[in-house]
């Protein structure tokens, strides 16, 4: 059985790391419409997009270097239980430099959602944590889509993605540490997407 985020746990947990947080939803206003719907996922209902925008204004010229989107996707479980330990891993891996808006906590979301996020709160970047469920074995695993630029009409050419985020797969500070370093290219290149090779193993310190 799917069951929902809890808002109210997460939105602590988020803050107690030093963090803001807002909360949207999507047009699709449960989950049966999130599931026969796609379309209504990928876009933010009327109340959440003015939200953004009072939240845009009120930062001024301060726009954010990179916004975090956890989104409950198919999985809320893998949300609700490795998005904040990811987040605390990144913000030891970004290090200084980065203007980072409030992390936004998104209810009936799509992937896509987060170009929406991204433009209306003026990001240059946006990072979605998503709940994925890629088979039976593995029903709580994170997936992270980074977009440049997020605007609505993006295509999934235009991102990079790390997958199965979660403690038998993808450790919260491996995940944490190639995406540190996809957004330091991105933010190089100005591009995310099949531009954007992962060399994190590199180990280049740009």
């Amino acid at each position: 059985m799917q069951c929902g985020l809890d808002h109210g746990a997460l939105a602590g947990e988020i803050e107690a790391l030093g963090l803001p947080v807002l909360q949207v939803a999507s047009r699709a206003v449960h989950r049966t419409a999130y599931l026969m719907r796609p379309d209504l996922g990928r876009r933010l209902d009327p109340g959440s997009a003015a939200a953004l925008e009072t939240a845009a204004a009120g930062a001024g010229d301060l726009q954010p270097d990179l916004v975090l989107v956890v989104a409950d996707g198919l999985s809320a479980r893998a949300a609700q239980q490795h998005a904040v330990p990811l987040l605390r891993c990144l913000l030891a891996a970004l290090g200084a430099g980065w203007r980072l808006g409030p992390v936004v906590i998104a209810q009936q979301a799509r992937v896509a959602l987060g170009d929406e996020i991204g433009q209306r709160l003026r990001a240059a970047l946006v990072a979605v944590l998503i709940g994925e469920r890629p088979g039976l074995s593995a029903p709580d695993s994170l997936g992270v889509y980074l977009t440049w630029n997020p605007r609505l009409g993006r295509s999934d050419a235009e991102r990079n993605c790390l997958s199965n985020i979660r403690p038998q797969g993808l450790a919260a500070t491996d995940a944490a540490a190639t995406l540190a370093w996809l957004c330091r290219e991105a933010r190089r290149l100005q591009r995310t997407g099949i531009v954007l090779k992962d060399r994190s193993d590199l180990k280049d310190a740009r």
